[in-house]
Order: structure tokens, then sequence, then C-alpha cells
């Protein structure tokens, strides 16, 4: 059950690929199967994204990494 917005769809998956997923998951169904998959690929292209700009923030000469973690 969706609260906030769900969309049905029909999509013609490789079912190789599917049984696979669940073999390597152990999720027993092909919905579970594509909501991880959506959810791994968005994870990984956000993190893509931040380390386009590794290196290339510079931070102020005073600043504390370690003072900052414990503060949080």
């Amino acid at each position: 059950m969706c609260i906030l917005m769900c969309m049905r769809t029909n999509i013609d998956l490789d079912q190789d690929l599917v049984r696979e997923a669940q073999r390597l998951t152990g999720m027993g169904t092909k919905r579970a199967v594509v909501h991880e998959a959506l959810r791994v690929l968005i994870e990984v292209r956000k993190r893509r994204k931040l380390s386009e700009i590794a290196g290339k923030i510079r931070f102020a000469e005073d600043y504390d990494h370690k003072a900052a973690r414990e503060a949080t």
C-alpha cells in the first residue's frame, strides 16, 4: 500500500535478470527487486555526483573537521 503516491505500470523485464537479482538478494517478489534496484540506482547516481566535486572544495585554514564531527 502506498501512502504518498503509487503508480501501477506494466513493464517487460528480462526474466533471467529478475531471477538472478532474486537469488542474490533473497527477495521473493519482482516488485521488491524493482524497488531495491531503483533505490540503489538513485543512491549510486547521487554518490557519483558527490565524487565529481571531490578535491574541488577548499576549506578554511582553521576548519577542524574532527571538532565538527564531534558536534553532530
